[in-house]
């Protein structure tokens, strides 16, 4: 299991610049101030950064490779590679694993989340950068799929605006990045919250994070996450949970989730995840 306050063991980031992990709701800004763009340039070491983007989870992955390409190299990045993985042989190809090794930033796209991990998973390419995050060399971003695959139980698909139910989520395994979590992307936008409410009460161990579009939830190594974007990170919690039927109804028929502890941090907000409580603006 990923911790994220590991300590580093030599790390080849600038000194000046502080790793962590961006978990993006989707359809983030492109155009006009890319703030969240620019925070994972910054935390990818700026002028200095070498970044690779893996589109690999896109129908179209040159387009969308070549389109982040573009924004980073208008930013000024170092090097920018765009690694279009197709084959999971491929991520045992050395080619790839090299510039893995000496990056300081990976993107990971949006698309389709069973895509990047049939792809991913597993792999010594993505080993490599869990290592390379865990240890505070690699600052790791992930938008739409590419943020729907960082926990350990990841939500698949599924449907919206009915009351939570078990046939409402489809679930599989991520890529572990963050294993507490179970996020949900285009939150708000897709009326997403009884999805995620479907899927904490199956793993109520974890933790449901719903992250809106042009939002990210960035991620400290120590566990401290901060809100930026327009929208909304909404944490539903399950710690206190007192009861829930999930268990012993059918499919299709609606659940009880009694006791949830529910958060919506907006953009500033922050929390932390190993201690799954808020911290006040002023501290």
């Amino acid at each position: 299991m990923l911790q994220l306050e590991s300590q580093s063991h030599g790390t080849k980031m600038p000194q000046s610049t502080k790793t962590a992990i961006l978990v993006i709701g989707g359809a983030e800004d492109k155009v006009h101030g890319r703030e969240i763009l620019y925070t994972f340039f910054g935390r990818a070491g700026s002028l200095e950064a070498r970044i690779a983007i893996i589109p690999s989870a896109s129908r179209e992955p040159m387009i969308i490779g070549e389109r982040y390409q573009q924004i980073f190299e208008d930013m000024g990045a170092k090097e920018i590679r765009v690694l279009d993985i197709r084959d999971r042989a491929q991520g045992s190809d050395s080619y790839f694993q090299e510039y893995v090794e000496q990056c300081t930033g990976v993107f990971l796209t949006g698309g389709d989340q069973l895509r990047l991990c049939g792809l991913l998973a597993d792999t010594p390419l993505m080993e490599k950068i869990r290592q390379r995050v865990q240890q505070g060399e690699l600052t790791l971003a992930g938008t739409s799929a590419g943020a729907a695959v960082m926990g350990h139980h990841m939500i698949a698909g599924g449907g919206s605006g009915e009351s939570p139910n078990r046939a409402l989520v489809d679930m599989a395994t991520g890529l572990g990045i963050i294993p507490e979590l179970i996020v949900d992307q285009h939150f708000h936008n897709r009326n997403r919250m009884a999805r995620l409410m479907s899927a904490i009460s199956a793993y109520p161990e974890r933790l449901g994070m719903g992250i809106d579009e042009d939002t990210c939830a960035l991620f400290e190594r120590d566990g401290m996450l901060q809100v930026m974007g327009k929208g909304t990170v909404t944490i539903i919690d399950p710690g206190e949970m007192l009861y829930t039927n999930q268990p012993h109804v059918g499919a299709d028929d609606p659940i009880s989730l009694h006791n949830l502890r529910v958060h919506i941090l907006c953009h500033g907000d922050r929390y932390h995840l190993h201690k799954r409580s808020l911290i006040p603006s002023d501290s």
